[in-house]
């Protein structure tokens, strides 16, 4: 069926039809076009709201994004912006392949329809041309044959007569001859236009109008079929993006079960331990009698020995009052920063060292491999001139031996520094032993020396050498270790391995080889120090980052 043969009168009604198409394909470009606009306002409104929460520091500057709540909430972040993007693709699909090429396509069928309807028009023309010239014959004849007839009736009459002259019957047979022939020659031109618009008129309705109506439908039905393709663009475009979405969502949720509380507490841990030793018991001072008054371990300012406390920027007085409020920087009273990271509390100070001497041990094996390269490229000039100079290699070699060289001076300085600081905190964990195992009120003299590990250290103090400490005491920094060894040895509750080599240099602390098996005799008690026996006998304490642990 089509509409030629089926709606060969309906030339109004296809006219309608054909510009309510074409508006609802423009209504449609219209539509996309909104649409992309509020794809591209809603990614941008993401983006914006993805730059407001992010963090401004970067990560290795920001503590907080040590905790896995802020990583998560940065990869959530992450994944709204990537969530962004893909609305943009949306739109910039939307926008190119639905509103441009469906306005372009809009353009040529209001072209081709202009077009089929004024050769409709044109054609409508000529038959309504033909009609009226095919009326005008019509008419024409008729009145020829009215004049023909009064003409014959107008000579029978004066043929009658006995009254009328022989020339007026004469003139009147004339005239009505005349008269008849003129009508026959309308006759003849009525019959000639009618048949000239008969056939014009099947020319028009059963040839020329059905193939202007059969092109109307073809134009329609391809802009109809082009309109269902833009509808599904509108889908395609979606179904495009919904695997990185998908993606994105699949983030969110990772990031979601990456939430991990007890680790954000251990962080926090890690981040903010001071290792700084807990304040003692105070004393009572009983002011009504008369007695020299002996100052207490909480006296702020004077250790328990009495002697002065000695500051300088190797050592940190013990916090007495952790709960106090501390007060607010000013603009100049600034916190000084040294290059033995002196003014950090004792634990971070331990971890920024351990840092440091890490970072220098791996610049000082990447110049050491440098230079044996370079020596081997020598021997390579050396024995194969043609390849190159061997003496151009020699600025090369000096400078990478005088970076080695000062790289290992650098080491063993920041060694030196974290013995000091290992010391310290080690001292400051004694402190708040000796505090916990011993009565209230302990003897003013210092307990004996005679336990294993102190024997084992000192052997060891006479095998290597001791690092220099800044405030030139060569006494121990504490002895409360000697009552907890001289107790009956208690069983290991697991047992470790030595990562690295450690010099145990100060009291309480014991040396032990890289590799070497130990036995675990208490665990890490947050302050980084374990606990552990050696096979050929003592105990002591060592770094637990220098431990590989297994519990029983």
């Amino acid at each position: 069926m089509d509409w030629g043969t089926e709606l060969w009168d309906q030339f109004e009604v296809l006219e309608r039809h054909t510009q309510w198409g074409l508006d609802l394909l423009d209504r449609y470009v219209k539509f996309v076009k909104e649409r992309t606009e509020v794809e591209q306002a809603y990614a941008k409104q993401l983006r914006s709201l993805v730059k407001k929460y992010m963090p401004k520091r970067p990560g290795k500057d920001d503590p907080e994004s040590k905790f896995s709540q802020q990583q998560s909430f940065v990869q959530i972040l992450q994944e709204v912006n990537d969530f962004a993007g893909q609305r943009e693709l949306v739109a910039e699909n939307l926008s190119v392949h639905v509103c441009l090429e469906l306005a372009k396509y809009s353009q040529e069928m209001k072209q081709e329809r202009k077009m089929h309807f004024q050769e409709g028009r044109r054609a409508q023309q000529q038959l309504e041309s033909g009609f009226k010239q095919l009326e005008n014959s019509k008419r024409k004849f008729e009145r020829d044959c009215r004049e023909a007839e009064k003409a014959a009736q107008t000579a029978e009459r004066l043929d009658q007569d006995i009254n009328a002259t022989k020339a007026d019957v004469e003139k009147a047979k004339q005239q009505a001859h005349l008269r008849s022939h003129m009508a026959e020659e309308s006759k003849n031109e009525y019959a000639a236009q009618l048949q000239r618009f008969n056939r014009d008129q099947a020319h028009f309705y059963f040839s020329q109008m059905p193939q202007i109506f059969n092109k109307l439908q073809d134009m329609d039905e391809r802009r109809a079929t082009h309109l269902g393709a833009g509808y599904r663009l509108l889908s395609e475009a979606e179904l495009q993006v919904v695997p990185i979405i998908a993606k994105c969502l699949e983030g969110m949720k990772v990031a979601a079960d990456a939430v991990d509380a007890k680790n954000d507490s251990q962080v926090l841990i890690e981040l903010h331990k001071s290792g700084f030793a807990r304040p003692g018991d105070v004393e009572f001072e009983d002011f009504s009698q008369p007695m020299n008054r002996v100052p207490s371990d909480s006296s702020l300012g004077t250790p328990s020995d009495g002697r002065p406390e000695l500051r300088g920027p190797g050592r940190s007085r013990a916090k007495r009052w952790p709960f106090s409020k501390k007060n607010k920087p000013s603009s100049t009273l600034q916190t000084v920063v040294t290059e033995d990271f002196s003014h950090l509390p004792p634990e971070q100070q331990r971890k920024r060292l351990q840092q440091q001497l890490e970072e220098r041990n791996r610049e000082l094996q990447k110049e050491i491999d440098q230079r044996e390269a370079l020596k081997k490229m020598k021997d390579v000039y050396e024995k194969t001139p043609q390849m190159g100079d061997p003496a151009s290699l020699e600025p090369q070699i000096t400078e990478t031996l005088n970076n080695i060289e000062r790289l290992k001076l650098e080491v063993q300085k920041y060694e030196a520094w974290l013995a000091e600081a290992e010391s310290r905190v080690l001292s400051n964990r004694g402190d708040t032993l000796g505090r916990h195992t011993r009565p209230p009120d302990p003897p003013a003299s210092a307990p004996p020396d005679g336990s294993s590990n102190s024997n084992n250290g000192s052997q060891d103090k006479e095998s290597s050498e001791e690092p220099p400490s800044e405030d030139g005491q060569d006494a121990p920094i504490y002895t409360e270790f000697d009552e907890d060894f001289e107790e009956e040895p208690a069983s290991p509750i697991g047992h470790c391995v030595a990562i690295y080599h450690f010099e145990g240099s100060s009291e309480g602390t014991i040396s032990m080889a890289e590799g070497e098996d130990l036995s675990l005799m208490e665990e890490d008690k947050g302050d980084g120090w374990t606990r552990v026996r050696r096979k050929q006998g003592g105990e002591g304490y060592v770094p637990t980052s220098y431990l590989r642990v297994t519990l029983n």
